[in-house]
């Protein structure tokens, strides 16, 4: 059993690096310690120093430049993600990023192939894959109980208006740059291994004060894989369904965080049918009764906060892959696919810039 403390360092401690990473990281000193991060706000390096006694930097490059760190926790803007990644790569950093990894598959690649040079691990920040209901979603798909699944249908939509960085198009902002990482990598795991074509439709309206998108629908569709539809809208005055429901060919399912519920018979104990040569038996619809099997599920009351336990189970699978003992449960394979999907959404959606938007007067 290692005793391995990992040295972190955290570059941003805004809503992600502080709130995310840091609020996380600072619970397992049994595993990591955080000693420095960099933030250009001269208040929030001082927050850090009292609250975890690391060093503070200013800017990116002086974090980069650090030698007394075992991993580095990439929580910039969108926008860096990439650039500053590969230069932590180089330093002999391994390097944690957080979403999006990319909105470019070229620079996806330019990512992957800086690990690979200097032998340094990658990892996607990607935790809402760890979600506890998501985790039951692929058990009960996993079984076989649905039986073939055929439509998935993915929603993380609300009311809210916004107009911070994350509206804007030159910082990487909008619904699908910044909340899609999550549903999209979702979609990519249950619509298989299929490499999938995509369509969608995005919206740049009057709630969003920037000028990228607040509304999303993206369709992924293959010849052996099931239909499944994101959407991402911050238009939802009223809840439309659930977070997940899944079709399958046996039953289905539909849930979210506060819990799941599946409906399901096995097609050996079903009645036995076979097509009808001629007209509706007395003009009647197909009628039978099905052995169905209804269950439910739902998460344990004592557990904290969401993004604790998203966090635990990143770093917890992390800390197995640093000391060699696992591998990563997010493939960089994985997260390339999602990053294509993602940029083929915005090739075919060119939303005006900013000068040419309508006016809000």
């Amino acid at each position: 059993m290692t005793d391995k403390v990992f040295r972190v360092g955290i570059a941003g401690q805004g809503r992600s690096g502080y709130d995310i990473h840091a609020r996380w990281l600072r619970e397992t000193p049994e595993q990591y310690k955080i000693v420095a991060v960099a933030d250009q706000l001269a208040e929030r390096r001082q927050e850090a120093v009292q609250a975890f006694g690391c060093r503070a930097y200013e800017t990116w490059q002086e974090l980069v430049q650090d030698k007394g760190l075992d991993l580095f926790v990439n929580a910039l803007p969108s926008n860096l993600h990439p650039n500053v990644t590969i230069e932590a790569l180089k330093a002999g950093h391994n390097v944690v990023c957080e979403k999006p990894l990319a909105v470019r598959v070229k620079d996806m690649d330019r990512m992957i192939a800086a690990a690979k040079k200097v032998r340094k691990l990658l990892a996607p920040f990607q935790n809402n894959r760890f979600y506890p209901y998501f985790q039951k979603i692929l058990e009960i798909v996993g079984s076989g109980k649905l039986g073939r699944l055929v439509h998935v249908r993915i929603n993380v939509s609300g009311f809210a208006r916004r107009w911070d960085w994350q509206t804007r198009q030159d910082l990487w902002g909008g619904s699908l740059n910044n909340t899609g990482p999550h549903p999209v990598d979702q979609a990519i795991v249950l619509f298989g291994s299929e490499t999938p074509k995509v369509f969608c439709r995005m919206k740049s309206e009057i709630n969003s004060f920037g000028d990228a998108d607040d509304l999303c629908a993206v369709t992924l569709y293959g010849k052996r894989s099931p239909l499944v539809e994101v959407l991402i809208s911050s238009y939802q005055a009223y809840p439309q369904g659930d977070a997940c429901s899944i079709n399958g060919t046996c039953g289905g399912l539909a849930g979210g965080p506060a819990g799941v519920k599946w409906r399901c018979f096995d097609p050996t104990n079903a009645p036995k049918q076979t097509l009808m040569t001629g007209w509706s038996d007395k003009r009647g619809y197909c009628k039978e009764s099905l052995p169905w099997v209804e269950e439910t599920w739902e998460p344990p009351k004592a557990e904290p906060d969401v993004f604790q336990i998203n966090s635990k189970s990143f770093y917890d699978n992390m800390y197995d892959v640093l000391t060699g003992k696992g591998k990563l449960a997010v493939t960089l394979e994985q997260v390339r696919r999602q990053v294509a999907v993602i940029e083929e959404c915005h090739r075919q959606n060119r939303l005006p810039r900013l000068e040419r938007k309508f006016s809000r007067e």
